[in-house]
């Protein structure tokens, strides 16, 4: 991409206002507790503290809006109180320039360093420091520098009183997150019946996943609706898919492929009803006619073998699901066949990116299966499963379900450690977090001592928008350098056109104020622009409230900002931390974590009697952060103006697709590993331990810019074929080994010789479609 391009992309996303709901109560909760704090330091202190102890509430508010799973309070609090112990040293530095600077420089540094702890603390820690640059400059002494820091800490504990004391959907994030994963699946389902084939996002389940990790505390308050619902997405994932891809035995057309579509649409109504109850903490609303089409008797006459099974395990799931949601008790109805915790569901898989149809073993599951009950097809011809919320039908008991454990979210205190470890983990030279820590820094001591030698005044305004906007990737660096800029113009503007209006006092000046800070909070999801224009107008009304005319905050606060901008994007063009050159790193990642999950899927086929051993869900746990991570530096380099550096945008495709196509087959063959008991497939041990080693091997090569080759896989295969065990999972094996020669295709970028008609030679095995699925 030219930086043409680049440029024209940034802008316009940072100008962009995304349509986003709205959470008017929790703005109006934000604003309050800035109008307490502002009236009583007001009442007691004067207008200096009352600007001061505005911001470290408008701060601490802000940080309550983050993304993140932990109760708000904490978060208020640690915001107010950083922001203190920020002010308080500033100050008694800000007399001796040099000493200052140093402070600056070390505080910026530490702040672009916390982005390694995540973005959370990453934002909290850069505003921070950049209103730190503001508070330092209005007390007058030690003591008054010392009563506006505890101003602030009050600041942080009044916003995070009235979070505890008016709690706004307290467990919202987590219904939403968890509801947003069922509302995947749904949409998941309802495309299956057009595509059967098609890709699905984990993103959603890795939400839900991060929500369910809670405090000791919050496990005791849970709502019992959050209770065991993920694992059942989890769950319902791969049965979708098995019941959906022809490949398990139902053909594309047909009068079983209708059954199918059929018993998907009402799987996605019901998930849908689910998502719904969850988000809103209502009763599941199961709809009738989804109800219905798991009451139709011919389906057991229609649909035998793995698709039957797969839609008697989906029935049970959905059953479960409704019960969890708040859904008709079922205490009287035991569910059918095996536990839902059964092997075969009990891991999703999610990498399947954007895959196209290849041929797949048939019936992966025709032995060993989960549902031992329900083997090859009903018992007696016409029995249909029980329905999702049916009651009072008698079925087979089943065996109880263990309850849900908890995922243990540690302490805020114990959070320290583990981000120091991650800060010291990203100290080194090639790291993007350092490089964005020295940039930040650099650049903040630059502005500021640029914005003190013109002759402005107010010079903390240059490094103040540099640390405001500045982040480790290129594309949020400069959208925000043009929406900072842009929003700061509109802002100002129209703050001082209401100024000069009505020539507000100090009272007036601090409702303005508290006014613009509701404002932002309303708007604070919906982009840049707004969120800045808002900021823009709080600090004219405030520093107004403090005794500065605008004339005396305007015209410099313009320049600077634009000043502080530029720098901010200089920065990053001279001294750069380039996403597209490290994508071959994160695809290497994608391989090395990709690898053992299929390897373990296979060596569960070898040895069925660990089949609850945490092997594969781990391993499943490590391959979608590791899909995840290449996704979002894919994102990044998309955006970036710079050329490939031996991996082209066509080769990441379909490296990418050759990847998920193997977690795909994987996921075939793990929505039927074997139960207890089941004949050992020797050979599948010997394979798993080649791919595990080819795939360790070939991650390497990826990173050395070389074409990984898989000659102790196919060993492994060939030796497979001349023993007579299970077919399938041999079948299976074939796949992922073409899989894995796709992705060494993708990633050679050698040009082929030519023949003496100029076209080039066609492979041994034949030219490849890409429609074709047979390869793909």
């Amino acid at each position: 991409m030219s930086w043409r391009r680049a440029l024209k992309d940034t802008a316009r996303s940072g100008i962009a206002v995304e349509k986003k709901r709205l959470e008017p109560l929790i703005a109006v909760r934000g604003a309050a507790g800035l109008a307490i704090v502002i009236a009583l330091s007001l009442w007691l202190f004067g207008p200096a503290a009352a600007a001061s102890s505005a911001f470290g509430a408008f701060q601490a508010a802000i940080a309550t809006f983050q993304r993140s799973w932990r109760p708000r309070p904490e978060l208020a609090i640690a915001s107010g109180t950083s922001l203190a112990v920020s002010t308080f040293l500033g100050y008694l530095t800000i007399s001796k320039e040099p000493l200052f600077l140093a402070l600056l420089v070390v505080w910026t540094f530490a702040a672009g360093m916390s982005w390694a702890a995540g973005p959370t603390i990453g934002l909290i820690a850069s505003s921070n420091v950049a209103i730190m640059l503001v508070t330092v400059t209005l007390p007058t002494s030690v003591a008054q520098a010392a009563g506006h820091a505890a101003m602030m800490i009050v600041g942080g504990l009044v916003q995070a009183a009235l979070i505890v004391l008016f709690p706004v959907r307290r467990w919202g994030a987590h219904r939403d997150a968890l509801a947003d994963a069922l509302a995947a699946e749904a949409d998941y389902a309802r495309r299956l019946r057009h595509d059967p084939v098609a890709s699905f996002d984990p993103q959603p389940l890795m939400e839900a996943r991060n929500a369910a990790a809670v405090t000791p505390r919050q496990a005791r308050r849970r709502p019992a609706e959050l209770h065991g619902a993920r694992g059942i997405a989890e769950r319902i994932r791969p049965v979708l898919a098995s019941l959906a891809d022809p490949a398990m035995g139902v053909p594309a057309e047909g009068h079983a492929r209708d059954r199918v579509r059929e018993l998907l649409a009402s799987a996605a109504a019901l998930l849908d009803a689910a998502a719904h109850a969850i988000r809103h903490g209502e009763p599941v609303a199961a709809p009738p006619a989804a109800l219905a089409t798991f009451r139709t008797p011919d389906t057991g006459s229609i649909l035998t073998g793995a698709p039957y099974r797969a839609m008697t395990r989906l029935n049970t799931l959905l059953q479960d699901v409704v019960e969890t949601a708040g859904g008709t008790p079922q205490e009287d109805t035991p569910h059918e066949g095996a536990p839902s915790g059964a092997r075969g569901t009990a891991h999703s898989a999610e990498n399947d990116g954007r895959s196209t149809p290849r041929p797949a073993p048939t019936d992966p599951g025709a032995r060993g299966t989960a549902h031992s009950a329900e083997n090859d097809g009903p018992s007696t011809p016409g029995r249909a499963p029980t329905h999702p919320g049916a009651r009072g039908t008698a079925r087979p008991a089943r065996t109880p379900r263990s309850r849900p454990t908890t995922r243990t979210r540690p302490t805020f205190l114990a959070l320290i450690p583990k981000a120091l470890k991650a800060m010291r983990g990203e100290l080194h030279r090639g790291s993007p977090i350092t490089r964005h820590a020295t940039r930040v820094s650099a650049v903040a001591a630059t502005g500021y001592i640029l914005g003190t030698w013109l002759p402005l005044g107010h010079g903390y305004w240059a490094p103040l928008t540099s640390v405001m906007v500045m982040r480790p990737d290129f594309s949020q660096t400069y959208s925000r350098a043009v929406a900072r800029l842009a929003g700061t113009v509109i802002g100002v503007a129209v703050a001082t056109g209401v100024v000069q209006a009505a020539t507000p006092g100090t009272l007036q000046s601090g409702t303005l104020a508290v006014a613009s800070a509701a404002l932002m909070y309303l708007l604070m999801r919906t982009g840049q622009f707004a969120t800045q224009a808002c900021i823009a107008a709080y600090v004219v009304f405030l520093l107004g409230m403090g005794g500065e005319e605008w004339t005396q905050t305007v015209p410099e606060r313009v320049l600077l900002t634009l000043m502080g901008g530029l720098l901010a994007m200089l920065a990053y063009a001279v001294y750069p931390a380039w996403e597209t050159p490290r994508l071959r790193t994160r695809l290497a990642d994608w391989l090395a974590a990709q690898g053992p999950y299929v390897a373990a899927v296979f060596g569960s086929y070898a040895d069925p009697s660990v089949r609850d051993a945490p092997d594969v869900r781990g391993a499943l746990l490590t391959a979608r952060t590791a899909r995840a991570a290449w996704h979002a530096a894919v994102a990044r380099a998309t955006a970036e103006p710079v050329r490939h550096r031996g991996l082209s945008r066509t080769a990441a495709d379909d490296a990418e697709d050759a990847l998920a196509q193997l977690g795909r087959v994987a996921m075939l063959l793990e929505a039927h590993l074997p139960e207890r008991g089941a004949t050992p497939v020797p050979p599948a041990a010997r394979f798993a331990d080649a791919l595990r080693e080819s795939t360790h091997k070939g991650a390497k090569a990826i990173r050395e810019r070389r074409v990984p080759t898989w000659d102790a896989v196919r060993e492994a295969l060939e030796a497979w074929e001349t023993e007579d065990t299970d077919k399938v999972v041999r079948n299976t094996a074939t796949l992922v080994l073409d899989t894995l020669t796709e992705l060494s295709e993708a990633l050679d970028t050698a040009v082929p010789p030519m023949t003496l008609d100029g076209t080039a030679p066609e492979k041994p095995d034949g030219p490849r479609d890409p429609k074709d699925s047979a390869t793909r």
